[in-house]
């Protein structure tokens, strides 16, 4: 009996221990996700923006649906940002440690997923409807698999973010940012149906709108 006491007494601060060094990766961790993905955005618009592109034209069409919309993407990916950074770093979190660990991954692959969608595209990425740019319809590498894998790598780093350090507001607005970048990725389809016709309609029927592919 006295052996066994022992041992279990010896497991408690070990078992302490371990929470402890499982949580101190919790906010480097999502710093680097926040940094990572923001670097690979502001990078890729730096290096157009050398070329004489410009590369965010969100809420410059005049129809007012796009407009609209583009608006409210501006807003809300705007606020979220730093509703993230205040959760992060006042440790803002209601889940258990497996879930934020699982908020680690979605999170590095939005990263990744964001980084390989906007190399594809090389110069025909742009962050709105554009309203005089001539852009290519990329269909080859990820975008083969996915006809909106920059919009896939936004919402998984946001998920990621949300599952590290979930709480009501960054919730809502998680939701919101999210909602919104669904909405201009329908505004955007019809904008690539005027402009390519058949060469983009024959691409949807191939490629899901976030992920897989389909046989024909």
């Amino acid at each position: 009996m006295y052996q066994y006491a022992m041992i279990n007494n010896a497991g408690t601060p070990t078992s302490g221990y371990l929470t402890t060094n499982i949580s101190n990766v919790f906010l480097p961790s999502a710093l680097l996700i926040l940094i990572v993905f923001y670097s690979i955005y502001f990078i890729k618009m730096f290096a157009q923006k050398i070329q004489g592109i410009q590369t965010y034209q969100l809420g410059q069409r005049c129809e007012k649906s796009i407009r609209n919309t583009e608006i409210l993407l501006k807003l809300s990916t705007g606020m979220i940002i730093p509703v993230q950074i205040c959760s992060i770093l006042f440790n803002c979190s209601t889940l258990p440690a497996l879930a934020r660990i699982t908020g680690i991954f979605i999170g590095a692959a939005g990263d990744f997923i964001f980084l390989i969608a906007i190399l594809t595209m090389k110069n025909s990425w742009r962050a709105g409807i554009p309203k005089k740019d001539k852009t290519e319809l990329i269909s080859h590498g990820i975008y083969k698999y996915s006809r909106n894998p920059a919009f896939l790598g936004f919402d998984f780093m946001y998920i990621g973010i949300l599952l590290l350090y979930l709480n009501l507001v960054l919730l809502i607005l998680t939701l919101l940012t999210i909602l919104t970048l669904h909405l201009q990725i329908l505004q955007e389809e019809k904008y690539l149906e005027n402009i390519f016709g058949e060469q983009y309609i024959t691409y949807k029927k191939c490629t899901h709108r976030y992920f897989g592919k389909n046989i024909i």
